[in-house]
C-alpha cells in the first residue's frame, strides 16, 4: 500500500490539556466482513468521470483500515496503469501500481507472448498504443502497411473515426488476428452512458465478418491477475455491470456484487441468476459500510 508522508513538521502544537485524538473506526457491513480481499471496478463503481461516487473514498479507506486487500480492476484502456494510480490519488483514494489491473496491461501481455516483432493496426487511446508498442509490435496506422497488419487491436477512444474502421476492416479481411479490450456496449460517465469498446468492436466485426477476441471482463484474466497479486483468501468483485463484472467474478470462481451507480439498474441486477450477485446496493458506500 502507498502511504502519504506522515511528517509533523508543519502541524500546529496542541494544548497539554487537549484530549488525545483517536481515529474513529468505521464498521464494515456483515457481507463485506466475510471477505479477505475486495476487487473494485472503476467506472461506475469507484467514480463517474472525474467525480468519486458518493462515499467511495470513505468506503475504500474503511476497507484498508480493516486490513482488507484491495485491487482495482478496469476494462478501460484509456489510461496506463500509472495514470490510473495518479487519478485515484487525485480523487482522494490511496493506490499503488500493484493494486491496479488494466485491460491495456493484459493486452500487452497477450501480444508479447505471440506477436513480438509483428505489425499492428490499433484503434484506441495513446495509452493503448504505448502498450502495443511495449509488447514489441510496430504500429502501422495511417500507412500503406495498415491494411496488411498482422494484428488489429480494438478499443474505445473518443476520436475513433472512419479511417480507423476502414483500415481495421481491410486488415481483418486479409487475415489479421483480432483482439479487443472488452465488449461493454456502454460505460458510465458523469453525464450518462457513453458508447463503449463493445460498440467499436461491433463495427469492426460487422464490417469484416470476423470475430474479435476480447481480453477484458467478463473473461477471468483481469480478476485472476488481481487475485494472484493479493494472495490467498476469500475475495469478492464489486462493479456496476452484471454482464462484465458479475460475469468475470463467476468465471474466476469468486463472489460478485453490484452497485447501481453505473450501467446496470436494480431490475437487471435482481434478475441476474447465473450467476446471481451476493449483494446489490445503491452505491459502493452502502455495500461496504454498516
Amino acid at each position: 500500500m502507498v502511504h502519504p508522508s506522515t511528517s509533523t513538521a508543519n502541524q500546529p502544537a496542541t494544548s497539554a490539556a487537549a484530549p488525545p485524538f483517536r481515529l474513529q473506526r468505521v464498521q464494515l457491513s456483515p457481507l463485506i466482513s466475510r471477505y479477505d480481499h475486495v476487487l473494485l471496478d472503476l467506472d461506475g463503481c469507484v467514480w463517474l468521470g472525474e467525480v468519486p461516487t458518493p462515499g467511495a473514498v470513505e468506503a475504500i479507506a474503511a476497507l484498508r483500515a480493516a486490513g482488507k486487500g484491495v485491487a482495482f480492476v478496469t476494462n478501460d484502456s484509456q489510461l496506463a496503469t500509472e495514470e490510473y494510480v495518479q487519478k485515484l490519488w487525485r480523487l482522494g483514494f490511496q493506490a499503488s501500481l500493484e493494486e491496479v489491473v488494466t485491460v491495456g496491461g493484459a493486452l500487452q501481455f497477450v501480444l508479447a507472448e505471440s506477436f513480438t516483432g509483428g505489425s499492428a493496426m490499433v484503434i484506441g487511446s495513446p495509452a493503448l498504443h504505448r502498450s502495443v508498442e511495449a509488447a514489441g509490435l510496430r504500429i502501422v496506422n495511417r500507412t500503406a502497411f495498415a491494411s496488411r497488419a498482422d494484428v488489429v487491436v480494438v478499443a474505445f477512444h473518443p476520436k475513433f473515426d472512419y479511417d480507423e474502421l476502414r483500415e481495421a476492416t481491410q486488415a481483418a479481411l486479409r487475415g489479421a488476428v483480432l483482439f479487443g479490450s472488452n465488449r461493454d456496449a456502454t460505460f458510465p460517465n458523469s453525464d450518462g452512458l457513453w458508447p463503449g469498446s463493445g460498440a467499436v468492436i461491433a463495427a469492426v466485426e460487422f464490417a469484416s465478418g470476423r470475430t474479435v477476441r476480447a481480453i477484458g471482463k467478463p473473461e477471468p484474466t483481469l480478476v485472476q491477475t488481481a487475485l494472484d497479486r493479493l494472495g490467498p483468501g476469500r475475495a469478492i468483485m464489486i462493479g456496476d455491470r452484471v454482464d462484465a463484472d458479475l460475469g468475470a467474478a463467476h468465471n474466476a470462481g469468486i463472489d460478485g456484487a453490484i452497485v447501481l451507480t453505473g450501467a446496470s439498474d436494480r431490475a437487471t441486477a435482481e434478475a441476474a441468476s447465473d450467476p446471481a450477485p451476493v449483494g446489490i446496493a445503491e452505491r459502493l458506500e452502502t455495500l461496504v459500510l454498516a
